[in-house]
């Protein structure tokens, strides 16, 4: 497993980063098989939401309860969590200083745990006061119930706003990609083509902007074809894509979905890749595309397979 120093961070971080989302119907001992089957793999980094699962907290109160981590154990994982989603009759975004205080206190007392390694803002909160947010991050950090900051689904422009106000770094950003989700990649490869939809910037340049600002992006559904539409792995929408991965994966002789993981893995922007999966056979095969060394002719055949431009 390839592993990185997080900008702005004390962490060593993999590089390939396990989802806990759907684990809310597990059994105790099926949680723990997951995760001993990631860590196992070298995948010690768990992202958690406070909306995920059963009311909120769902899921970070499954593991806990699954695990029973004792102090050592904790201090062996990376737990990051998200806040600022608020689910119900009326769907909505908030980071009033009220609200991410109130949802960090109840991730804490759901997951067992002392302190968060990595809070997250969870989609861009329209209304939001920057002052309220850096008021809520100073207030926990110095409590030490979070040891870092970062943003989830955040343009350029938005994560500057909070860097103004913000005294902490904000070390991640984490962010919609895939093979065939890969607008953050692809539009600069076709920059400045008129009339190609993929030259269209919809992002300000996100992917360089983190680089250049020591973020880590971190890509979420990382096999979906689109948004939440299906796995682009095996499908019949994608034969030309499959047949290349395919191909791939044999040559490596690891399974197609290490190559998914690879595509992303081997750009050098160390980004994360988080796999939402809780088949067992899939957490380690993606846990085998950690540092698969793509050829540059292998990584644009993959992007060209996938219906992007490569001039």
């Amino acid at each position: 497993m390839k592993t990185f120093k997080m900008p702005g961070t004390e962490i060593t971080a993999p590089n390939v980063v396990l989802g806990l989302m759907r684990i809310q119907e597990k059994t105790d001992e099926e949680v723990r098989e997951l995760v001993r089957t990631a860590t196992e793999a070298g995948i010690n980094f768990l992202d958690h939401a406070d909306i995920y699962g059963d009311g909120f907290h769902g899921c970070e109160r499954r593991f806990a309860e699954a695990m029973k981590l004792t102090p050592a154990e904790r201090e062996q994982l990376v737990i990051q969590t998200k806040a600022g989603i608020v689910k119900g009759d009326s769907w909505h975004f908030d980071f009033s200083y009220d609200h991410i205080i109130k949802q960090v206190n109840g991730s804490l007392a759901a997951l067992e745990t002392d302190y968060i390694d990595i809070l997250l803002l969870h989609r861009p909160d329209a209304l939001v006061e920057p002052e309220e947010v850096a008021r809520a991050f100073d207030e926990l950090a110095a409590s030490g119930k979070v040891r870092a900051f970062g943003v989830s689904n955040h343009t350029p422009r938005q994560i500057d706003l909070l860097r103004k106000y913000v005294a902490q770094p904000l070390v991640a950003n984490q962010v919609q990609l895939s093979v065939t989700h890969a607008p953050l990649i692809a539009q600069g490869v076709a920059a400045n083509m008129q009339g190609l939809e993929q030259s269209v910037s919809r992002d300000e340049g996100l992917l360089d902007y983190c680089r250049l600002n020591d973020i880590t992006v971190q890509a979420w559904s990382p096999f979906q074809a689109g948004f939440f539409d299906g796995p682009f792995l095996g499908s019949d929408r994608y034969p030309e894509l499959n047949a290349v991965i395919d191909r791939i994966a044999e040559k490596y002789g690891v399974p197609p979905i290490a190559i998914a993981v690879a595509w992303i893995t081997r750009h050098p922007a160390n980004i994360q890749v988080v796999i939402g999966t809780t088949n067992l056979e899939r957490v380690a095969g993606s846990a085998q595309g950690s540092d698969i060394p793509l050829t540059r002719p292998e990584w644009y055949d993959i992007l060209r397979a996938a219906g992007y431009t490569v001039p």
